[in-house]
């Protein structure tokens, strides 16, 4: 009886699995946010993006906005044309795609003193590519849970 509740709850624990390897919101800057006055590059280093993640990036508009720029944009503080700004306080930014982003701010001269931020997306691990949690997951782990107990 203890070697059939092992093997469902492994089964339970392989099939719920996957919901570990779902996307992530990143808020940039923790607790922080999108500001002056901090170092991006260092709170940058030790995350790991994914395609499918969403950055986030808060602050209080219209102190801040936000654009995506290319590597020379970046190096340079160049903002592109003004309609491309995110501007809501609250933007939502997902990786779709694989490689180096950069993010800087447009207002004044922010970006010339720090607002700014490069990451490297990441592929998802051949693991976890094409995985959906999907409610069938949680209705089978739920069938082999009550099969335990009742076994």
């Amino acid at each position: 009886m203890a070697s059939n509740r092992l093997v469902t709850l492994i089964a339970v624990v392989l099939i719920l699995l996957p919901a570990i390897a779902m996307a992530k919101d990143i808020v940039v800057g923790d607790d922080s946010g999108w500001k002056l006055d901090f170092d991006y590059q260092a709170w940058a280093k030790d995350k790991v993006f994914q395609v499918s993640d969403t950055l986030v990036f808060k602050y209080k508009p219209p102190a801040h906005n936000v654009y995506k720029v290319d590597g020379a944009g970046f190096q340079d503080c160049t903002k592109p044309a003004k309609n491309e700004a995110l501007t809501s306080g609250n933007d939502k930014v997902e990786l779709k795609t694989a490689g180096n982003k950069w993010y800087i701010c447009g207002v004044s001269d922010h970006c010339d003193q720090g607002m700014k931020l490069t990451i490297n997306v990441m592929e998802k691990s051949s693991a976890t590519r094409g995985i959906i949690f999907s409610g069938i997951q949680v209705f089978v782990a739920a069938i082999f849970a009550i099969m335990a107990i009742v076994l």
